[in-house]
């Protein structure tokens, strides 16, 4: 979503302070305007600060919240692969609107059988910038969203910063979002 929509909060919610990472608690009845709406989770603007409403949230503003991916009956080990790395293109840097995966920010992702049910899913990736506050944030998302999917029983995610990211880890769909 790349419009600007007012929104006015139905209920008391945190949010995240962009790009600080810390947390804020928004009280019902506080204006704010969607500045970006991509993967579930919302960029708000709100007293000239902007801040991260997660998709779990969404109702605090008048929307639906994301919902849960699927995996057919069948499914197999490669089809939970997909659909592993379909969810981390569901994961943005609050001010950037490209997912972390187009951005070449995920350097990792193993899916390691723990039985013939259950798998636990490895990420390593890496930030735009070491310093970045929405560093947690981010991390958490990807925790999240994964562990949420069908037969994932364990998420671990390690933030590694060598070799450090450059533009040049971009897909060219990313670059030409970006205009880079």
């Amino acid at each position: 979503m790349r419009k600007r929509e007012a929104v006015v909060t139905t209920r008391p919610v945190r949010v995240e302070v962009v790009p600080q990472g810390h947390i804020l608690e928004l009280p019902e009845g506080t204006a704010a305007m969607i500045t970006q709406a991509l993967g579930g989770s919302f960029t708000l603007l709100v007293h000239g600060q902007l801040v991260r409403l997660r998709g779990a949230d969404a109702d605090a503003i008048g929307k639906e919240p994301p919902s849960t991916p699927t995996l057919p009956a069948n499914a197999g080990p490669e089809d939970l692969r997909g659909l592993v790395w379909d969810t981390l293109k569901t994961c943005y840097d609050p001010e950037i609107p490209v997912d972390i995966v187009e951005l070449g920010l995920v350097y990792v992702c193993d899916v390691i059988p723990i039985d013939d049910e259950q798998v636990k899913v490895s990420i390593k990736m890496t930030l735009t910038a070491p310093g970045c506050g929405m560093g947690d944030a981010i991390a958490n998302e990807v925790a999240e969203k994964v562990l949420a999917l069908p037969r994932v029983a364990e998420v671990n995610v390690d933030m590694v910063f060598d070799p450090p990211w450059t533009r040049y880890h971009m897909s060219e769909a990313a670059r030409l979002t970006l205009g880079l």
